[in-house]
């Protein structure tokens, strides 16, 4: 059913599928602290990234639909699966019904506009889940901006239990995140930078920096993300007219409250206020 049109004020909305969205989120809040949000965590129904296209659409649809129900004016998809599969058709199909006065965006064609300026051999890598890669998003995007630049990618499939399961740090990790930046580079040794396309992925970090050839740089998404959002503020006073600014940040969670403290901790270091939700 549509929305009642209207110039409701509230925080930007970020929504991910699980926890990695934190990532994002805490460069965003870095970069503009005065903006208030609320982040969405559909923990209950995670992961994402081995969905097929038609749920994840759905679940991002309900998450975003709940977002705008709770007065945000912009949702942030911080999350690569959603993003890849869901965002296109939120933002023709659904929006024009929803509400055409707000917005919806994601994290890839942020991630895909720093490419050209920072590689030299134009030979990209993109390190994602198995939902990432199969979408060929990054790919799509890359071209449209940078025709000339070839894009390799790998699923990582263990690397988001590894995060999830407090194992980014242990020596188990190591074999995991060897073998799939060696099979990257197996396909294209040519590549100078890798994207790490899914946003638990900067919690594995070091151990994929220990793996990597120092020639290649390794791009996280946070800040880059980060400095969109607020460069789009800047040119869209409409919207940014209607963001909130009192430096309050609030957590939903389709899982227990408990659970997803313990799993933020992960990622973020202070206590947060949070509430279980259903979503449907």
């Amino acid at each position: 059913m549509p929305y009642i049109r209207n110039q409701i004020k509230g925080p930007i909305g970020v929504f991910d599928s699980g926890y990695g969205g934190l990532t994002i989120l805490k460069e965003i809040r870095k970069l503009m602290p005065e903006y208030d949000f609320l982040y969405l965590g559909d923990n209950a129904r995670t992961p994402y990234g081995t969905r097929s296209f038609e749920v994840v659409y759905e679940f991002t649809l309900e998450a975003v639909i709940r977002l705008f129900e709770l007065s945000c004016p912009l949702v942030i998809l911080a999350c690569n699966t959603a993003s890849a599969k869901a965002l296109r058709s939120i933002q023709q199909n659904d929006l024009p019904y929803l509400d055409k006065s707000r917005r919806v965006l994601g994290v890839i064609r942020p991630t895909a506009e720093c490419i050209g300026e920072i590689t030299e051999t134009r030979h990209i890598g993109i390190l994602a889940t198995s939902g990432t890669i199969q979408s060929e998003s990054y790919p799509m995007e890359i071209k449209k901006l940078y025709p000339d630049i070839t894009v390799t990618g790998v699923a990582c499939p263990m690397w988001v239990p590894l995060v999830e399961n407090k194992e980014f740090d242990s020596e188990g990790a190591d074999f995991f995140v060897k073998k799939y930046i060696d099979t990257l580079l197996e396909k294209d040794n040519e590549i100078d930078t890798i994207v790490l396309g899914c946003t638990h992925y900067p919690l594995l970090i070091d151990k994929i920096r220990k793996f990597t050839p120092e020639r290649i740089k390794i791009i996280t998404q946070g800040e880059y993300v980060a400095a969109s959002l607020k460069d789009y503020l800047g040119r869209h006073k409409e919207i940014n007219s209607r963001c909130t600014k009192n430096g309050k940040c609030k957590f939903l969670t389709t899982e227990s409250v408990d659970k997803f403290k313990e799993s933020a901790s992960i990622f973020l270091n202070e206590d947060i206020e949070v509430k279980s939700i259903t979503l449907e």
